[in-house]
């Protein structure tokens, strides 16, 4: 498997680059060159994105939905059942996936994210095609995190680690899948 290597910097050509004096955390994590055929757009890495978390983190995020919707932030349960199909979703500026709203839209780079109570975060998923050999890319997905305030870093303490063993399980079943040639769900 091409493992992924972990940096705490956002890319140069992601679109996160503009605002990065306003983030209070950053990590980004990158797998190496990956055989990724044409197919594989930007919306396709989107959706294997969305497919790919460990399975075990959809319940810790059952039990953080209890957790914070005391304290009135947002919460998964709070979508709509067609929220929660990847296979609707455009991808389109303004649109709600799942847990994610998209912020930003290029033909190498999709940003999601969400604004709430405490904090704002984003999530880069960057496909980086700057290598001579066209079907050899890298995967890149950044997470910026921006505090509203100190319950925002309060919360962000116990995640962060957790944030990082999901986000590197959920490159590398998108690896998986890519190189296996399969949408099947790995967690």
């Amino acid at each position: 498997m091409r493992i992924v290597s972990k940096r705490f910097d956002i890319p140069e050509s992601s679109f996160l680059k503009n605002d990065q004096k306003s983030f209070h955390y950053i990590d980004s994590f990158q797998s190496q060159n990956v055989t990724i055929k044409t197919d594989y757009d930007i919306i396709r890495i989107g959706r294997l994105f969305l497919t790919s978390g460990p399975k075990w983190a959809d319940r810790l995020m059952l039990i953080r939905d209890k957790v914070v919707g005391v304290f009135g932030l947002k919460t998964s349960e709070q979508l709509t059942a067609e929220a929660n199909c990847p296979d609707n979703y455009k991808f389109q500026v303004g649109e709600q996936l799942d847990i994610f709203k998209v912020y930003a839209k290029t033909e190498n780079e999709l940003v999601l994210g969400d604004d709430d109570k405490h904090l704002n975060f984003r999530v880069s998923l960057l496909l980086d095609c700057n290598n001579a050999d066209i079907e050899k890319k890298r995967i890149r997905i950044t997470t910026t995190v921006e505090y509203k305030n100190i319950f925002g870093r309060i919360y962000f303490l116990p995640v962060k680690p957790i944030h990082q063993i999901i986000v590197k399980k959920t490159l590398e079943n998108m690896i998986k899948k890519i190189e296996s040639g399969t949408n099947t769900i790995l967690r």
